[in-house]
C-alpha cells in the first residue's frame, strides 16, 4: 500500500469518529501506512456508526450456546471457510489503522514468526492463528469493522473456536457495547457492557502502570506469568459478572476487580499489553503463537499484588553541533557544556540508550525531541527513526514529546497536530507527550470556558483515546510573601525564598522554559485533564539538573489536584529522593534522566530502595 496513509475526520455521529482512506501526496513518502485496504466489493456508508440503532440485519451464531447475537451488520457476503494451508510461522494480524501496532509486529517478529495482515475479510476466515491488537477508542474501532466486513468475519472467525488473541481494545470489542463515546454496540460475542473506571474512589485514571494478575482458571498463555507485573493502559474495563464468568480467565484490581483476560477453548484476549509488558508479556504471545512448546524459559516468580510505582528512564534527543543525533542532559534547560566551545553534552545514543535501560528494568522509556526539526517532511523526521529501531528491542512503552503541533515543513506541506501524532504512534510510540501547544490551549479555554474540539490535545485524545495523550508542564517558581498577591494557585514552599518567602505560585513556561506564560501549573493541570489529558508529566526548571531531590512541594500540589496520573520529573540525584516523592505526594511515577545516562544511580538500585520502603515496583 505505497504512499498510503490513514486520516482521521470527525463524524456527523455524536463525535465519533471514522477512518478513511487516503493519498498522500507525494508518492514514495516514507511515512507509515497501516496495511488494510478496504475492500473494493465493500459499500461504505456516509454516516454508519457503530451506536446506530436503525441496523437492519445481524450475523447470528448459535452453534455453540457459549456464543452470543454478534452485533454486526452484514455490509458484505463471503464464503465462511478457514485456510489449512497457512505455514506454522505465519500469524495474521489486524491493523485497522490506528495506533502503535508495530510493537506488537516487532514481538512477533522477535519471537520468530511471520506477519501476514488482513487486507480482506476473507484474511480473516482463512488465518489458522490471528491477533486483533485493538488500539485507539471503541466507537471509530466498530466504525471501521463495521463498514468493511471485518465485524462480521471476526464474529465468524471466532465461532469456528480457531486461535484467536485480543489485546486492550482487543478484548474490549468482544463485548456488548461500551460507554466509551456511546453507548456504542460492540461484537456482542460476551455478555457485559464496558464501563469507565470510576475516578470518585480516588483512584487515578487513566490506569497506566505494571499491575498484578489474579488468575481464576486455566489460560494456557498465562501460565508462565506467576506473581508478576503486566503492562495496562486504559480509562474502561469490562467488569465479571454471573452472565460472563465462563469466559473471565484472570482478573485485575483497580478499584474494582476487573476483567484482565478471557479465554474460551482457542479464543484469548488479555486487556493488558503483552508487547509492553517486558520477558513477561513475551512469554504471553509465545505461549499463544506455538502452544505445543516445551521450550518456554518461564519467568522467575514475582511478588506482584498491585498497582507498582514506575521508574521511568528519560532520553533528552536533539542534534548536535555536527548534525548527530545524540541524548543531552541539561542544567536548568541549558545542555551546553560549561566550556570555551560550549558543545552539546552528548550522553550517547539514543536507541542504544533506551535497549539499556530496557535491560536494566526500566518501567518506561521517554524521549523528549528537544530540535525543532520544522523544516523536515513529516516522514522524514529523524525521531521516527528512533522510534522505530528502538521499539524493535525495547518491549516497555515509549513515550515522545516535542513538536507535537500543527506545522508546515520548508516544501509548504501543511500538517496538523493530529497528523505528527499519528505518525509517531505508527513508528512505535505508545503515548505522545504535549507541552506548548497545550498551554495554549488550556489559556483559551479558561480565557471562554469553551472546548472547541479542535486543539491538538482534544483531537488526539479523541481519536487514541486519553491514556495515549501526556501532557508536559515545565514550570518554575514564583515566590510570593502573601497568597493574595497573585491570581494563581500558591503553595507554601518547605524551603523559605531568597528574601523569607514562604509562599510560591509556580509559572508555566513555553518553548523549551524560555518564555513564560500567565498561567500557573494548578490551573494548567486543571484544564488539560478536562480537556482529554490522561496523564501529567510534571517537570520543575528550578530543580532540572540538580541532583537535589525533586520539588515535592510543587508535585503534591498537581498530583492532589488531578485524578489522572502524575510522573514527578526534574531533580533526582540518589535512590532516597524516589521513595520520598513516592512517600510524601501522589505521583504514580518518577522519572529521571542524567543520573541514568552517567551511572551514578542505577535503575535497579532505586528499585531495590524502593522494595526496602515498602514501596511496590516491578522487578
Amino acid at each position: 500500500m505505497k504512499g498510503v496513509k490513514f486520516d482521521f475526520r470527525e463524524s456527523q455521529c455524536g463525535g465519533a469518529v471514522k477512518v478513511r482512506e487516503l493519498r498522500t501526496e507525494r508518492e514514495g513518502t516514507s511515512m507509515e501506512a497501516s496495511p488494510f485496504q478496504f475492500s473494493s466489493s465493500v459499500s461504505l456508508p456516509s454516516s454508519s456508526s457503530s451506536s446506530s440503532s436503525s441496523s437492519s440485519s445481524f450475523l447470528f451464531i448459535r452453534k455453540k450456546p457459549s456464543f452470543r447475537i454478534c452485533n454486526v451488520k452484514r455490509p458484505m457476503n463471503f464464503s465462511v471457510r478457514a485456510s489449512s494451508s497457512s505455514s506454522d510461522s505465519v500469524v495474521t494480524l489486524l491493523d485497522y489503522g490506528a495506533g502503535n501496532v508495530r510493537s506488537v509486529r516487532n514481538a512477533i517478529k522477535h519471537l520468530g514468526f511471520e506477519i501476514k495482515d488482513v487486507q480482506t475479510p476473507q484474511d480473516i476466515l482463512n488465518a489458522s492463528r490471528l491477533i486483533f491488537p485493538g488500539v485507539g477508542a471503541f466507537a471509530p474501532a466498530m466504525d471501521v469493522l463495521n463498514n468493511t466486513g471485518m465485524a462480521e468475519a471476526l464474529c465468524a472467525y471466532i465461532e469456528k473456536d480457531h486461535p484467536f488473541l485480543g489485546i486492550c481494545l482487543g478484548l474490549q470489542l468482544l463485548f456488548e457495547s461500551s460507554e466509551e463515546n456511546g453507548p456504542v454496540k460492540g461484537l456482542g460475542l460476551i455478555p457485559g457492557t464496558v464501563g469507565r473506571f470510576d475516578s470518585s474512589k480516588g483512584f487515578r485514571v487513566p490506569h497506566i502502570g505494571w499491575n498484578a494478575l489474579q488468575v481464576t482458571k486455566d489460560s494456557e498463555i498465562l501460565d508462565d506469568v506467576g506473581n508478576r507485573h503486566v503492562y495496562f493502559v486504559h480509562s474502561y474495563r469490562a467488569m465479571p459478572s454471573e452472565h460472563n464468568k465462563e469466559w473471565v480467565s484472570s482478573t485485575c484490581n483497580y478499584g474494582d476487580k476487573f476483567i484482565a483476560s478471557i479465554r474460551r477453548g482457542n479464543v484469548h484476549a488479555v486487556q493488558f499489553h503483552p508487547e509492553k509488558s517486558g520477558d513477561v508479556g513475551l512469554s504471553v504471545l509465545r505461549r499463544f503463537l506455538n502452544p505445543k512448546s516445551n521450550k518456554t524459559k518461564k519467568p522467575g516468580e514475582g511478588k506482584a499484588s498491585k498497582l507498582a510505582q514506575r521508574v521511568i528512564a528519560c532520553l533528552d534527543v536533539r542534534t548536535n553541533d555536527n548534525g548527530d543525533l545524540v541524548v543531552t542532559k541539561g542544567d536548568q534547560y541549558d545542555v551546553r557544556e560549561n566550556t570555551n566551545e560550549k558543545e552539546v553534552r552528548n550522553l550517547g545514543k539514543p536507541v542504544e540508550l533506551a535497549g539499556q535501560y530496557y535491560i536494566d528494568g526500566a518501567d518506561e522509556v521517554s524521549f523528549l525531541n528537544i530540535t525543532g526539526f520544522r523544516d523536515f517532511p513529516l516522514g522524514d523526521l529523524p525521531m521516527l527513526q528512533v522510534l522505530r529501531h528502538a521499539s524493535e528491542k525495547v518491549f516497555v512503552p515509549l513515550t515522545v514529546g516535542g513538536g507535537i503541533r500543527d506545522f508546515t515543513d520548508s516544501t509548504g506541506r501543511y500538517y496538523s497536530s493530529l497528523e505528527v501524532a499519528s505518525e509517531y504512534f505508527r513508528s512505535g510510540a505508545d503515548k505522545i507527550s504535549i507541552g506548548s501547544d497545550a498551554v495554549y490551549a488550556a489559556e483559551e479555554y479558561l480565557r471562554t470556558g469553551v472546548k472547541t474540539g479542535k486543539t491538538s490535545l482534544e483531537q488526539i485524545s479523541r481519536v487514541y483515546g486519553n491514556q495515549a495523550v501526556v501532557v508536559s508542564i515545565d514550570p518554575r517558581r514564583v515566590y510570593v510573601k502573601d497568597p493574595k498577591d497573585v491570581q494563581f494557585k500558591t503553595v507554601r514552599v518547605s524551603s523559605a525564598g531568597p528574601n523569607g518567602e514562604e509562599f510560591a505560585w509556580y509559572q508555566c513556561t513555553v518553548n523549551g522554559g524560555r518564555e513564560g506564560r500567565p498561567i500557573g501549573a494548578y490551573e494548567l493541570a486543571k484544564a488539560v485533564e478536562e480537556l482529554g489529558a490522561g496523564e501529567i508529566l510534571l517537570n520543575c526548571i528550578d530543580c532540572d539538573g540538580q541532583g537535589k531531590g525533586f520539588d515535592t512541594d510543587l508535585v503534591k500540589l498537581i498530583s492532589d489536584a488531578v485524578s489522572i496520573p502524575v510522573i514527578a520529573s526534574s531533580g533526582a540525584g540518589s535512590v532516597e529522593h524516589f521513595s520520598q516523592v513516592f512517600t510524601k505526594t501522589s505521583a504514580s511515577a518518577a522519572l529521571a534522566a542524567g543520573i541514568f545516562h552517567r551511572k551514578e544511580v542505577p535503575i535497579r538500585s532505586v528499585k531495590e530502595h524502593l522494595l526496602k520502603e515498602g514501596i511496590e515496583v516491578r522487578i
